[in-house]
C-alpha cells in the first residue's frame, strides 16, 4: 500500500486496464493530489493498493482507494445509512471508498492487466478486495464502498461478499449516426425544431463557441474557466471540490485529454465547459458561465459534445451526474453500479434488503422515463 501517486511508476499504473476511462490515470490522480484536491484536509486520504510493480516489473493489479471521513463527492449517495449508524451508536466515519475522487463517472475500479485470462482476473480481483478489507480494517473504516464501477465488476464483486447497488444517469449512445442531422432526424418533428431553435438562439447571443484542446487556451482563459467554474458552485452548492490549479495541473499532466468549450462575447470568455475524452467517449464535468443566457447550457453541454462525439465516431457521452433536463436532449436513461459491505452485520443486512427495494424502483423509474423520451419510437409507444 502506498499513500500516494507519485510513488507509483506512471507508465506502470496506466499500463493496466482503465477500459478507456480517464479518471483514474496517474495524471488525473496527480492533478489531484498535487492541487490538495485530495489529500490534507480534503476528507479524501489516499490509499493506493499495488500487487507487483517492484524493481520496474508490471503490475498485476491495483486499486485506488481513500479513506474518508465525510460523504461529499461521491454521487451515490448514502446519508441515510450514515444516520442509521449514528441513531444505533455507531460509527459510520471512516469508510474506506473504491472510486474516481469526485467523479460520477463509470469506469474499472478494480485495475487489471489488459488482456489477461478471465480466471487470472478473476485471482487478481479477489486480492485486491482482500487487501481492501485488510486496509478498512487496519483504518477502522466501518466498511468499503465500490462507486461507479462496471457492471461486470459488479457482479464479481457481489461473488465476492459485496452487495450490489443500482443507479442510473443520464448518457448519450451513438447509434451510428452519421452527422448531427442525423440525430436529430431521429427525434420526433417537435423536439427536432427545439433543438435547432435552442442552438440558432444560444449561438445568436454570443460571438462564438467554440471547443478546443484546452492546451490551446490562452492562461488567461484557462484561468476564467476555475473563475467560472468556482462561480457556478457558489451559485449552486456552495462547496469547490477542486483546489486552485487543478485545471492548470491537470492540462499538464493529460495535455490530450482535456478539451474546453467556450463563449465569447465582447473579446472575452463568457462561459466555458470543461470535458475529459478518453478510448471508452467523451466526459462533462464543470461548466459556469458570468452571464445568463437561455439555452447556452444546453448547447456548450448537451449539443456540442454530441456533435463531437459523432464526428469522431465515439460511442458514448457521459454528461455528469443528475439533470432531467438531458431526457429530452437525447441522453438516455443508464444503469450505473455500485457495491457495499459494512461490516456491521445488522447494518449490512438492513442495507441490503433496502437496496433490494431500491433495486426495483430504479428499474421501473427508468423504463417510465425512457417511454417520454425525444426519439420517435418513444413517442410512438405513449
Amino acid at each position: 500500500m502506498v499513500r500516494s501517486i507519485a510513488d507509483v511508476a506512471p507508465g506502470a499504473w496506466d499500463a493496466l486496464d482503465h477500459g478507456g476511462s480517464p479518471f483514474l490515470r496517474h495524471g488525473f490522480l496527480s492533478a489531484l493530489e498535487e492541487t490538495g484536491s485530495i489529500g490534507g484536509g480534503s476528507g479524501w486520504q489516499p490509499r493506493y493498493l499495488v500487487i507487483g510493480g517492484e524493481r520496474g516489473a508490471p503490475i498485476a493489479g491495483a486499486v485506488a482507494a481513500f479513506v474518508k471521513d465525510h460523504s461529499y463527492g461521491e454521487f451515490i449517495f448514502d446519508w441515510e445509512w450514515a444516520r442509521a449508524s449514528e441513531r444505533a451508536g455507531l460509527r459510520y466515519y471512516p469508510k474506506l471508498v473504491i472510486a474516481a475522487p469526485v467523479t460520477p463517472a463509470t469506469g474499472p475500479r478494480l485495475l487489471l492487466p489488459p488482456g489477461a485470462p478471465p480466471d487470472q482476473r478473476r485471482r487478481a480481483a479477489a486480492a485486491l478486495v482482500s487487501g481492501a478489507r485488510r486496509l478498512a480494517a487496519d483504518e477502522g473504516c466501518s466498511g468499503i464502498h465500490v462507486l461507479f464501477c462496471t457492471g461486470e465488476e459488479q457482479a464479481l464483486l457481489a461473488e465476492l461478499g459485496l452487495a450490489p447497488r443500482a443507479s442510473f444517469q443520464f448518457h448519450w449512445h451513438n447509434r451510428g449516426y452519421r452527422d448531427f442531422a442525423d440525430f436529430l432526424a431521429a427525434m420526433s418533428s417537435r423536439r427536432r425544431k427545439q433543438a435547432r431553435k435552442e442552438r440558432e438562439r444560444a449561438r445568436a447571443a454570443v460571438d462564438s463557441i467554440d471547443l478546443v484542446l484546452a492546451r490551446e487556451l490562452p492562461p488567461a482563459e484557462l484561468a476564467t474557466m476555475d473563475r467560472l467554474y468556482r462561480r457556478n458552485v457558489d451559485a449552486h452548492w456552495g462547496t469547490a471540490y477542486l483546489e486552485p490549479g487543478f485545471f492548470e495541473r491537470l492540462v499538464e499532466r493529460m495535455p490530450a485529454s482535456v478539451l474546453v468549450a467556450r463563449a465569447r462575447a465582447g473579446g472575452r470568455m463568457v462561459a466555458g465547459a470543461l470535458f475529459l475524452e478518453g478510448e471508452r467517449g467523451l466526459y462533462g464535468r464543470y461548466w459556469g458561465a458570468e452571464v445568463d443566457i437561455p439555452n447556452l447550457h444546453f448547447e456548450m453541454c448537451v449539443w456540442l459534445p454530441i456533435e463531437r462525439c459523432i464526428e469522431r465516431g465515439a460511442p458514448l457521452y457521459e454528461a455528469g451526474a443528475q439533470g432531467g433536463h438531458k431526457l429530452l436532449r437525447g441522453l438516455e436513461p443508464s444503469p450505473t453500479y455500485s457495491a457495499h459491505l459494512l461490516f456491521h452485520p445488522a447494518l449490512d443486512r438492513a442495507v441490503r434488503r433496502a437496496l433490494e427495494e431500491e433495486a426495483l424502483a430504479v428499474e421501473h423509474h427508468m423504463r417510465r422515463i425512457a417511454a417520454v423520451g425525444p426519439f420517435k419510437a418513444s413517442e410512438e409507444s405513449t
